[in-house]
């Protein structure tokens, strides 16, 4: 233990502006607290949503901005009442920095859902400086919002846990479809996605990928481990996989129609939303009435689920599936994320990079 520097420059990478594009930028990080843990960024991963914030597509970013909430890292220092951490200790840090800690969410472990949570990036801590992601040098951390890395995870495949893994596993855990036996669907096969695919199997669970193409589906049921593939399109497929599944995790981080899937879902079955799109999603309201059917959505997970979930990944010896890029290339990353180009997690080699060019 140790008491931390008030003050501390590191460097990241930042979009200044709705074009997204990322360049080298080195700022001051926030005052440091005797419950903060600071942190050396080994690797960060590239979600759909950090594309979303760099390019304005909420109408909520505030620039400069440096993304990145799928961070792993070394503790380098620690603040004098710290206790759950040592230096040298492999740590994570997903989407959130902070939270009232005295609302009912707080209260009971679902700080994700506090109306006062502090974002890992493009938000502002309680100090009153401007919070900066991952895609840096290092980061300044309150320990309830540090996770240990089980030891032998390799950093670079855990990163994607922190959010696509938790995303997935926190809406299992929450509505009670843990047991072995439940068929479930995984809309879309991207960073949660897969993840999603092999959480569920791992549980136990019959696993349908639904996507809007075929082009995936050697990858889904020879590499992945998926049961059954159904391409959207395909009305004959659709039909005769109707009122066949127990819930569907819909991964889809764009506009799209819910009716379709509704129809797979059995008496009572849920379709969980986990993508964030900025449009209105549509439909009649008899495909839910007539089978009690749930829309309902998920956010994350909270800091609990996040360590059940790396202990569960640990277990089942479960990883992403990720490329590996430099921080000069994190550019050419986003463009291809956007088009999904990736199999199925970008992650970001922070220390091996050159920040500063």
């Amino acid at each position: 233990m140790g008491s931390l520097e008030t003050e501390r420059t590191t460097t990241g990478w930042a979009a200044r502006d709705p074009s997204g594009v990322l360049s080298p930028y080195t700022y001051t990080l926030r005052n440091t607290g005797p419950e903060d843990v600071f942190v050396k960024v080994m690797c960060c991963g590239i979600c759909h949503t950090d594309l979303h914030q760099a390019k304005n597509d909420l109408g909520m970013s505030n620039y400069p901005m440096v993304p990145g909430h799928e961070v792993v890292g070394e503790v380098l220092e620690v603040g004098s009442d710290v206790s759950k951490f040592r230096v040298g200790d492999i740590v994570g840090v997903g989407c959130l920095v902070g939270c009232c800690r005295n609302c009912r969410p707080c209260d009971s472990d679902n700080e994700q859902y506090c109306l006062k949570k502090i974002w890992s990036y493009n938000d502002v801590y309680t100090d009153g400086k401007p919070t900066q992601g991952g895609f840096a040098g290092s980061m300044v951390v309150d320990q309830k919002f540090v996770v240990k890395i089980p030891e032998g995870m390799a950093p670079e495949q855990v990163a994607p846990l922190l959010c696509a893994g938790v995303t997935v596993y926190s809406p299992l855990n929450h509505f009670g479809l843990m047991g072995s036996g439940l068929r479930g669907g995984i809309l879309g096969l991207g960073g949660v996605g897969h993840m999603g695919v092999k959480i569920a199997k791992a549980m136990g669970h019959h696993v349908t990928v639904i996507s809007s193409s075929d082009k995936k589906k050697v990858e889904a049921l020879e590499h992945l481990g998926a049961d059954d593939y159904l391409v959207s399109s395909d009305a004959e497929g659709m039909q005769k996989a109707a009122d066949s599944l127990d819930y569907i995790i819909d991964t889809v981080p764009v506009f799209h129609p819910l009716e379709p899937y509704l129809s797979l879902l059995k008496f009572d079955g849920k379709l969980i939303l986990t993508g964030v799109i900025n449009t209105p999603l549509q439909f009649v309201s008899p495909m839910v009435m007539l089978g009690r059917k749930s829309i309902t959505g998920s956010f994350i997970g909270s800091m609990k689920e996040t360590e059940e979930m790396l202990n569960f990944c640990k277990e089942e010896n479960l990883t992403s599936m990720i490329e590996v890029v430099k921080m000069d290339y994190i550019n050419t990353a986003m463009e291809r994320l956007e088009k999904n180009d990736v199999r199925y997690r970008f992650v970001v080699d922070v220390a091996g990079s050159k920040l500063d060019q």
